[in-house]
């Protein structure tokens, strides 16, 4: 029992996200305990100056430019997507916090982010599991290439998967809140729950993909 209150006294992600995440599969870490392994500066430089590849409809790498830029003329550019799943198949989904540069509040079913210049889809994977979630030994499984034209983020993306049995430590400078659903829970909640644009589409294209895509 002493246990138990004591979790319950620490400060923990919700059990049932706010904004209308209701009947979710429990699933909580306490924050208190962790600190962001990047807290808004990477070695002290501001994020908006970090440097990345700029590519072309080929995905081959035509330039570089800073996020700030590319952010602001909507360069074509590359990110990497990990699918985090627990042994029983649920899917670990995140909500961005509310100071994102895009995509600010909405939710996502992948941990990932933009690829720094001259780093690979496999190399960014690997980093953006153990920044955002805390999960470092699983080597990401690729599962596809996808190229994302919305206006507001054009990009070139890759698609892993990991299976991770461990605690998820997720980063408090980039997920507001995060838990482990069900693929059915997950469903009931694509069109009502704001979801990134570019990764749900990367989302519904797994889904097609591997047959798991179900009436709602």
């Amino acid at each position: 029992m002493t246990g138990v209150l004591a979790m319950a006294r620490a400060r923990a992600v919700p059990l049932h996200e706010p904004r209308g995440g209701r009947g979710l599969t429990p699933f909580a870490v306490p924050l208190g305990k962790y600190r962001p392994s990047r807290p808004g500066k990477v070695d002290g430089i501001d994020p908006g100056d970090e440097l990345l590849d700029v590519v072309d409809e080929q995905d081959r790498v035509v330039g570089q430019a800073t996020r700030r830029e590319v952010r602001a003329r909507k360069l074509l550019h590359r990110f990497s997507s990990v699918l985090c799943r627990d042994p029983a198949g649920r899917l670990y989904v995140h909500r961005r916090t509310d100071d994102k540069d895009v995509y600010p509040g909405m939710y996502d079913t992948c941990a990932g982010g933009v690829l720094a210049a001259g780093e690979t889809y496999l190399e960014a994977a690997r980093r953006e599991l153990a920044e955002e979630l805390g999960v470092v030994g699983p080597e990401p499984r690729f599962l596809f290439r996808h190229r994302y034209r919305g206006q507001e983020n054009p990009s070139w993306s890759a698609l892993f998967e990991v299976t991770w049995d461990g605690p998820v430590r997720p980063q408090a400078s980039e997920i507001a809140w995060g838990a482990f659903l069900t693929l059915d829970e997950l469903l009931t909640r694509l069109d009502t729950w704001p979801f990134c644009p570019d990764g749900l589409e990367i989302f519904r294209r797994w889904l097609a993909r591997t047959g798991q895509e179900k009436p709602i």
